[in-house]
């Protein structure tokens, strides 16, 4: 864990949680796993905050426990708090693919940490239900299939669950629960017959002669435990990268042959989603009858040209796509490993590009396709004059874009018995360039808490001037008086207030940008670390 993830870390928590969780998860981050005194001890907080604190960052599955030496041992998850970053690109997915209402259940999931079925049911469906006009409600049924078409896809999986059996009353408990999830039970969604419609919180004040609030307590009284209580549901990350996975291939794909190329390749993916695990280097082998019957309705090709195409793929020298060896080659797949290595090579590319030139990206790629060269084949192959092909080489060594390995003719190591070969080394290049990600998302967010800071008196008033607004317009105020509330944010004001916008705008674009950069670096790191 570098210094560049750890700050990001911190700025993450403290932004989403606040500053005493902030302080325990970076304690945690530093010093590895720790008990509950060590953890007072170390950041200075009371121990019931640091108890509040360890519940809301186990609550969101950033931090773990395990019984170790007769107490608890807490530790953070490094990972699991950088994907913080990512939580608008999961919300934005699940709107693209369920609609408002699979975003509002994997939104209300991500605020929660964990929540249950009918919780979640109840809370989108009275957020769905303020934003209907006309007087509409949302009915529970509703909410309640998109979250069961979330499971079924993999998208929502239960939380693991302390297993239930008697326990021994000569053997003390535990000091730590041990959490065991079944892959039987994973995805299986409880039968509940969620009956109801959502709610407004904005209604009349009293409601058959009695205070609202007062028939609310005498209904929370006399309500039951829901039929799913103790079946908690939290957000699969993993089969959110598996998309974001997917739809880069795709995406590859199209940008390297055509549309209907891609599509066999979206087409391959869909139909291996879910039966191929997000670690795996394949997806599973289809045979193109297969692949034949699965096509998009819109797409009119007949099966001999399915075939051609299939055999481009397999061809091509990128390898997305390949033969499955063990049947006699008429089997399909699609090379999940091979893709991510290339989707980071290009990405290693762009960059040297934009941060060299066109030059020194042309000696990346001589270097990527010859593996490894000495400065002199690199001045002739690149066909660049032997003085600047020495500056680019070394200006690339510099920032550990290329490596330069010693290859000694005689054991004393003599320069000049020695060969110095270039070469790249993409897992290396890839760790570096990933750790600069990390940095340059820290610097955009210490860059807009500064910008916000700095006009925080000024954000403030606006803020106020809205609430007079909102309240004036609901008691039906006359527009002369709402134009002089109006009038109290002078055009300077409103300017440095579009400026502030514009400003943080920006740094939120290029937030998700960098992100997506990350996404690929991470995702090709991971398939190298797993790659039996």
């Amino acid at each position: 864990m570098t210094q560049a993830e750890i700050k990001l870390c911190s700025l993450l928590l403290h932004e989403h949680f606040g500053e005493i969780v902030e302080k325990i998860g970076t304690q945690l981050l530093r010093a590895g796993g720790q008990a509950l005194r060590g953890i007072a001890g170390g950041t200075g907080l009371l121990l019931d905050q640091v108890k509040k604190a360890l519940c809301v960052l186990i609550q969101h599955n950033l931090a773990t426990f395990r019984p170790r030496r007769g107490g608890v041992e807490y530790e953070a998850q490094c990972g699991r708090i950088l994907r913080i970053l990512r939580y608008p690109r999961y919300i934005y997915t699940a709107k693209t693919l369920y609609g408002d209402t699979g975003e509002l259940i994997v939104e209300e999931l991500l605020l929660n940490g964990q929540l249950t079925m009918s919780a979640v049911v109840r809370k989108v469906a009275d957020r769905l239900t303020e934003t209907m006009e006309d007087g509409k409600t949302m009915d529970y049924a509703d909410v309640s299939s998109t979250f069961v078409r979330l499971v079924d896809t993999h998208f929502v999986q239960r939380c693991p669950l302390v297993p239930e059996g008697p326990q021994s009353p000569e053997v003390p408990p535990p000091p730590a629960p041990t959490l065991l999830s079944s892959d039987k039970d994973m995805y299986t969604v409880p039968r509940l017959s969620l009956v109801g419609k959502g709610k407004r919180r904005r209604s009349c004040e009293e409601e058959d002669g009695e205070p609202r609030v007062k028939k609310q307590k005498q209904e929370g009284e006399s309500s039951e435990a829901p039929p799913d209580d103790g079946i908690y549901w939290q957000v699969n990350i993993d089969r959110f990268h598996q998309h974001f996975r997917d739809q880069a291939i795709v995406s590859a794909v199209a940008n390297r042959m055509d549309q209907t190329s891609s599509e066999i390749v979206r087409t391959m993916l869909r139909m291996s989603e879910v039966t191929t695990s997000s670690g795996a280097p394949y997806t599973q082998p289809l045979s193109s009858n297969e692949i034949f019957r699965s096509l998009p309705a819109g797409y009119n090709i007949v099966k001999q040209v399915l075939d051609q195409y299939l055999a481009l793929l397999a061809d091509d020298p990128l390898e997305f796509v390949g033969k499955s060896g063990d049947s006699g080659g008429g089997m399909y797949t699609v090379n999940l490993h091979k893709a991510l290595a290339s989707l980071a090579t290009a990405t290693l590319e762009s960059v040297v590009e934009e941060r060299f030139g066109s030059r020194c990206a042309r000696i990346f790629r001589l270097l990527l396709r010859k593996k490894h060269l000495e400065q002199k084949q690199v001045e002739d192959f690149a066909m660049i004059p032997a003085k600047e092909a020495k500056e680019m080489l070394y200006k690339m060594l510099s920032e550990s874009f290329v490596s330069l390995q010693e290859i000694p003719k005689t054991p004393d190591h003599a320069p000049s018995r020695t060969f110095y070969l270039y070469t790249v080394n993409v897992p290396a290049a890839a760790r570096m360039l990933l750790h600069r990600c990390y940095k340059s998302v820290a610097n955009l967010m210490e860059r807009r808490q500064f910008e916000t800071k700095e006009n925080k008196r000024l954000l403030e008033k606006s803020q106020r001037v809205e609430a007079i607004l909102a309240s004036m317009q609901a008691t039906g105020a006359e527009p002369a008086q709402l134009q002089e509330i109006e009038e109290m944010i002078t055009a300077p004001e409103r300017q440095q207030l579009e400026t502030l916008k514009r400003n943080v705008n920006k740094i939120d674009a290029s937030e998700n940008q960098v992100d997506e950069t990350i996404f690929v670096l991470e995702s090709f790191i991971e398939s190298t670390v797993k790659r039996p």
